[in-house]
């Protein structure tokens, strides 16, 4: 019978403390948040187990469904963002605006790095040249052949 290794989270402050146990060992870690804590305890069941199949149970309070609950809160919730500012209309004059648009069109081309040889591509494509119109046909008379009654 295989033996399930338990994964224990405890929250200190912003970081989590995790305590992976199970066939008569057990191990500790911290890590910065609950994804984190959660990467780190797979690392520490593969220790316990070399690498075997195991059944790992992971708990908050004791509970497998209060760890599931902020582990996928957790990785479904956005990290939260400044709100974008938007100037007011007006605030930035048209000539400056302008004069931006002009440096960026202004500013010479990069250089392209040299390719060998045989991964050069032509330095340009020609134009398809008109296909010079076929001389007329000759028309060559072969006697005709008797009829066969």
């Amino acid at each position: 019978m295989v033996e399930a290794i338990t994964a224990t989270y405890v929250q200190q402050d912003a970081d989590w403390a995790i305590t992976v146990s199970g066939q008569g060992k057990e191990l500790t870690a911290r890590a910065p948040g609950i994804i984190a804590a959660r990467d780190r305890a797979d690392q520490l069941v593969e220790q316990l187990s070399g690498g075997g199949r195991t059944t790992v149970v992971h708990l908050i309070n004791g509970s497998a469904l209060d760890f599931t609950s902020a582990y996928m809160t957790a990785r479904l919730t956005l990290p939260k963002l400044p709100p974008l500012e938007v100037p007011p209309p007006g605030s930035v004059p048209k000539q400056q605006t302008a004069e931006k648009v002009v440096e960026k069109v202004e500013k010479p081309a990069e250089k392209k790095p040299v390719l060998p040889t045989g991964k050069q591509l032509p330095k340009e494509v020609e134009e398809p040249k008109p296909v010079a119109e076929p001389a007329p046909e000759v028309e060559t008379k072969t006697p005709a052949k008797p009829a066969r009654a």
